[in-house]
């Protein structure tokens, strides 16, 4: 599956995850332009709102289906009618309604990219592969992919139903993924997308100790984003706001450039609310490192030590599972 080198992430678009929206009119808005500048791939799911980023994402696509690639999320047992969320729930049945409710909210007759959003630790992958298996032979879903999974259970997963992409959360601030997500994807051919590739705002400099979120801000909460923490971490900040200096770019520049100049099959989803923040990530791409520049800038982000935990610990728990055997 072929798509622009950056995508956008519609998380943040219902306005209750890092803070109220400007208005649905202009997040529709956003992802026209978004479609206009080339970008084509666009990232939600149904746990994000819950269920409105996926109505977000059908309203403003619907002129131009044909031309983008729709890539959403089941796994959370979310009531389709209040959009409660109740725990994982990735049994047959559950997907199969699941993905039901997702064409109907994202106006589309086929899902391009499915992930599950998180391994249940009750269902084996084997029976969640076979699954979106039968899913595709009904024309419902095209590709599939799992979101922060356990490395066997890629494996497993794999050796099903080929899998075409791992999102897991990837950039300067966490580079977890480097020590067997990244070389398992090159080893099967999967690709891999990034999820907070600009470490939810971090990355872009415009987050400090003096700042302080606003009521109901996901990132208040967030261990690295700590008082205790924060003031090491500035260090990463301070790389990238140097060599935004030296290549004439911005932070958050700095930062999508390197995730791109790691793998030609990584692809980051920073997520944007704001036109200016959209425009700035996509510029990204303009930006080159030489072999040499990237060698010192990789050597630069080894040697700083980020302080605190990339997630809050009930959420971390839900990464990097595996499923159990059938």
């Amino acid at each position: 599956m072929k798509v622009s080198s950056i995508g956008l992430g519609c998380q943040t678009m219902p306005g209750n995850l890092y803070g109220p929206v400007s208005s649905r009119k202009d997040m529709l808005a956003l992802i026209r332009t978004a479609v206009d500048q080339g970008v084509t791939l666009f990232d939600t799911a149904e746990a994000y709102g819950p269920l409105e980023s996926e109505r977000i994402v059908g309203d403003g696509l619907r002129p131009v289906r044909d031309d983008v690639v729709i890539a959403t999320k089941f796994g959370f047992d979310v009531d389709p009618n209040t959009g409660a969320v109740s725990g994982l729930n990735s049994r047959p049945d559950h997907i199969r309604r699941a993905v039901d409710g997702m064409l109907k909210r994202l106006r589309t007759d086929r899902i391009d990219l499915l992930y599950q959003h998180r391994v249940d630790p009750t269902v084996p992958i084997e029976d969640v592969a076979d699954t979106v298996k039968d899913l595709m032979s009904q024309g419902k879903v095209l590709h599939w992919g799992l979101s922060e999974p356990g490395p066997q259970t890629i494996r497993r997963a794999h050796a099903v139903l080929p899998l075409t992409a791992i999102q897991n959360e990837y950039s300067t601030l966490w580079r977890g993924p480097e020590e067997q997500v990244l070389p398992l994807c090159e080893e099967l051919g999967i690709g891999f997308v990034c999820w907070a590739p600009l470490g939810m705002g971090f990355a872009t400099g415009t987050i400090n100790p003096y700042t302080r979120f606003a009521q109901g801000d996901f990132r208040a909460a967030v261990p690295r984003n700590s008082p205790d923490n924060m003031p090491a971490n500035m260090a990463l900040v301070q790389l990238l706001q140097d060599w935004a200096v030296r290549k004439g770019a911005t932070p958050a520049q700095i930062d999508l450039a390197w995730l791109l100049a790691q793998k030609p099959w990584i692809v980051p989803i920073p997520s944007a609310t704001r036109l200016s923040h959209f425009l700035e990530n996509i510029s990204a791409e303009e930006v080159r490192f030489s072999r040499d520049e990237l060698e010192e800038l990789n050597a630069a982000v080894r040697r700083i030590t980020i302080r605190g935990e990339r997630l809050m610990q009930p959420i971390l728990a839900q990464a990097g599972v595996e499923a159990p055997p059938r």
